[in-house]
């Protein structure tokens, strides 16, 4: 057991209110924004409940409600969240009900989703916020009893004084523990007594799911609201000349056509304001087919105000950059120019991989309700507490007049992070004077940005007259952002290291896309120790672990961001559990391993070859991301990574010409399908107590490496460009003359 201080969150969000009628209510002041989730309780509703802003509730027959803070995704922090407060309340998990938290970080901090830093962030405020709930408990307890509270133990929602056999549950206390005053300190459990956390526990919102109640932003109907569509330049670079609504105006269900400037101004910008086309002709409506029509009909003027830009022409300025750029050295250990003039062997690649849509399952959505002094929002967003001032500055209103509620997700990947869709939303709200709900289309949302970079990297790699490893160099490139982490895997571990940045500015939107740059980056850097390894003639585990020992037993230069001895940790629990030093000589493998959002991930894919198509057969995870709050949904976490990298990396690409995306939907925007899928994931998690790290990107990065060492395995033939389906192509083209 650990004391924690509630001193933090006193003034936030550990503020009991006595209620009427015999319930209690602590902490975050936070609201209802959905309806309760999950399956019945074993309890049924408490004769009153109150409502009003706290964190839990507690009603007189001891059901509690317990609010989740941050955006649900679809990495399950609607349940787990929740599990934590409930663990350390020590309550029976049948008996919470969990309702989704409106936006209000002035008691809840930071809501948002992103980084893969939910739990990680929350972990210790949570805890808190149910221990401290639980202390005051036995503290109205003890007041009743006459007893000390330090006398007294809970489990289950009851609390019970062993010395004189007396009990009560948390419902019968719920009013009077209101009145007692918050604890300065609290204990938090040893995590060995946890009871909820470690436990799989299945997502709240399951049953909705599965029966398709309304839980999503696509879902959102209110009375008098319109349907509002938008038509943007088709290029980047382009902006409106002219827009000629007359056939629009005039078809059935249209209910206007204007422009707006959805841009917020300087003043209220956020970094997650976006946008290439802030100006934008919008078609509002009764329903979505009738708008849709509409749109066509619209005819708009365009004009150039940058460059048009292709594919072509970023790969190969990409290439000019990484070799004539000038740049300074993001990190320099020992005299890398020194180590490479008297190598024995020098190694030199270069990979790339081209921009990636998010393709979230559902397109871009908000519902918006403008209505001169104040706005309200609804909608699927990764950063609610961004979104608010850029809102705000657009419609002039003070930033407590703009209120957001969120809903669940279908799919963000990072698209989510940037609320140009909830502001357009806002905007068409205030000139239409109408609630609307905004809708992209799939073209829309996949034309219109926002992509993952384009990138491109060299290596080299000197190996000395024993084949150890005595200089490394990267040296990368990306659209709008170098793909380099400079302190990463292998800095600290090689004597002399060199790393370099480049940066090729474009008028195309990029941003995050899951794991950003490592989603590139780590499946480079781990082709490429790949092929070193088998260069020098060693098997490519203890390649990697020649290298961390290095690391941890005398590291080179400036700390690195990772600790060498669980990046090591992973690579010997994938060996291990995937039996990598007896490979049957009938399959192909390939192991990677990387460090991402503070967590480790190693794994090991085994496959075979059908013509130019990969069939994968299992893929082994070794995961290290601290205590698992909830398994079964890391489990889902860890696998939805692995099909998601494998599939990007296999068979997805974006393309521009002159300025235009050449791909606008699945027809031709290649994904993975399912029986595409690998048979099997097996996910290992390190059981060390370290407070729990990030979980919702970190198996996505390796995974691209782990395959393409598998393919070569199986090929004879390297791959050093993404999508690697176009490789396997063109070998078996080659191959067929």
């Amino acid at each position: 057991m650990s004391t924690d201080s509630t001193n933090m969150d006193r003034r936030s969000f550990l503020k009991a209110s006595a209620l009427a009628g015999g319930g209690l209510m602590i902490g975050f002041n936070w609201f209802a924004g959905c309806q309760p989730s999950g399956p019945a309780p074993m309890k049924g509703p408490p004769d009153s409940w109150f409502d009003i802003n706290a964190f839990l509730k507690i009603g007189n027959n001891g059901l509690v409600t317990i609010m989740s803070p941050n955006p649900e995704i679809g990495q399950n922090v609607k349940t787990s969240m929740p599990m934590i407060v409930a663990d350390e309340l020590d309550v029976d998990w049948r008996d919470v009900v969990v309702e989704q938290a409106g936006l209000d970080t002035d008691k809840y901090t930071r809501q948002l989703a992103g980084g893969s830093q939910s739990i990680r962030q929350g972990w210790e405020g949570l805890r808190t916020a149910g221990a401290a709930a639980r202390q005051m408990l036995k503290d109205a307890a003890a007041q009743r009893w006459n007893v000390s509270a330090s006398e007294l133990t809970t489990e289950d929602g009851t609390i019970r004084h062993e010395a004189n056999g007396q009990e009560v549950g948390y419902g019968d206390v719920a009013s009077e523990a209101a009145k007692m005053p918050v604890p300065e300190d609290v204990e938090l459990k040893n995590p060995d007594d946890f009871d909820i956390i470690g436990t799989s526990r299945k997502n709240v919102d399951a049953r909705e799911i599965v029966t398709g109640q309304p839980l999503f932003g696509m879902d959102t109907e209110r009375e008098g609201m319109q349907i509002a569509m938008i038509k943007h330049p088709p290029a980047f670079g382009m902006t409106i000349s002219s827009v000629d609504a007359s056939e629009a105006k005039g078809m059935p269900g249209v209910e206007d056509v204007f422009t707006i400037d959805a841009a917020p101004p300087e003043d209220s910008r956020q970094w997650s304001d976006v946008n290439a086309f802030p100006e934008l002709v919008v078609v509002t409506g009764r329903s979505t087919w009738e708008v849709m029509q509409a749109k066509e009909a619209v005819n708009v003027e365009w004009e150039q105000d940058s460059p048009p830009e292709s594919t072509a022409d970023h790969t190969r300025e990409l290439e000019r950059l990484l070799n004539e750029g000038q740049v300074e050295p993001s990190r320099r250990d020992g005299n890398p120019e020194a180590a490479f003039e008297r190598a024995e062997r020098v190694i030199e690649r270069t990979y790339s991989a081209p921009f990636l849509a998010h393709n979230t399952m559902a397109p871009m959505n908000f519902f918006a309700d403008a209505t001169g002094d104040r706005a309200e929002l609804l909608g699927p967003i990764q950063t609610p507490e961004y979104l608010r001032p850029s809102v705000a500055g657009l419609l002039d209103l003070p930033e407590d007049k703009v209120h957001i509620q969120m809903t669940r997700m279908g799919g963000g990947f990072g698209r989510r992070l940037y609320g140009n869709f909830g502001a357009e939303a806002a905007a068409i709200s205030q000139k239409a004077d109408a609630p609307v709900k905004l809708v992209y289309t799939r073209e829309d949302d996949m034309t219109q940005g926002t992509y993952r970079p384009a990138y491109r990297v060299k290596y080299r790699a000197a190996l000395d007259a024993d084949d150890n490893l005595i200089g490394f160099h990267v040296r990368g490139a990306g659209v709008n952002e170098s793909p380099v982490f400079a302190d990463r895997y292998p800095a600290g571990a090689v004597e002399n290291y060199l790393a370099e940045d480049l940066v090729l500015d474009s008028n195309v939107t990029t941003g995050a896309w899951r794991a950003p740059r490592s989603n590139f980056i780590a499946g480079a850097e781990q082709s490429f120790l790949d092929e070193v390894a088998e260069i020098a003639g060693k098997d490519p585990i203890d390649f990697r672990l020649e290298l961390f020992d290095r690391a941890i037993n005398d590291p080179v230069g400036d700390e690195h961001d990772y600790e060498a001895e669980r990046y090591a940790g992973v690579l010997e629990l994938v060996r291990e559990k995937s039996n990598w030093d007896e490979t049957p000589s009938d399959v192909s493998r390939g192991v990677s391993a990387y460090y991402s959002h503070n967590s480790y991930v190693a794994q090991v894919v085994e496959l075979t070859l059908d013509g130019d198509t990969p069939r994968i057969d299992k893929v082994w995870c070794g995961v290290d991301c601290g205590i698992v709050v909830n398994p079964d949904a890391a489990r889902n976490q860890v696998e939805g990574s692995v099909i998601d990298g494998i599939g990007h990396a296999l068979y997805s690409k974006l393309t521009l010409t002159d300025g235009e995306p050449d791909q606008n939907n699945f027809d031709d925007y290649r994904m993975i399908r399912m029986p595409e899928a690998p048979k099997s994931i097996e996910t290992h998690f390190v059981d060390n107590g370290i407070d729990p790290t990030g979980l919702g990107e970190p198996g996505l990065p390796p995974i691209s490496a782990a395959l393409a060492n598998a393919l070569y395995q199986s090929t004879g033939e390297r791959l050093y460009e993404q999508p690697f389906i176009d490789g396997l192509k063109e070998d078996e083209l080659a191959a067929t003359g």
